[in-house]
């Protein structure tokens, strides 16, 4: 009956292990390919809820595959952790205490990249 585990893995952690058998993809990949990729322990039901969760945030685009969907993702995990970035920012009323604190915390290295970024 499937990864009797699944129920317990964090929602986030399965999401993230689709993400990254999608990265890894030369193209679209059906839940079944997904399901073996990331180690087919988990049934194929929990993997396809999966990507429809994410297909519904925008994060994977699907087009039709026979009967089902094969499934892309919509950008990298660069681009995505930026759109995460975006909306935890917008998700605050004083951006700018925001994004203080967060200039405040980063590495010298860091700092250097987004001062070379800014300065274009």
């Amino acid at each position: 009956m499937g990864d009797k585990n699944a129920e317990r893995r964090p929602s986030g952690e399965l999401a993230a292990g689709v993400l990254a058998a999608l990265w890894a993809a030369d193209g679209p990949l059906t839940p079944g390919q997904v399901q073996e990729m990331i180690g087919g322990s988990l049934a194929r039901t929990t993997v396809t809820t999966t990507l429809t969760r994410l297909y519904e945030k925008g994060t994977v685009a699907r087009k039709r595959s026979g009967r089902g969907f094969a499934y892309v993702p919509t950008e990298d995990a660069s681009g995505l952790t930026a759109r995460r970035m975006h909306a935890e920012l917008a998700k605050d009323e004083d951006r700018g205490a925001v994004l203080s604190r967060f200039v405040s915390q980063l590495s010298d290295e860091d700092e250097h990249v987004l001062r070379v970024l800014l300065d274009g």
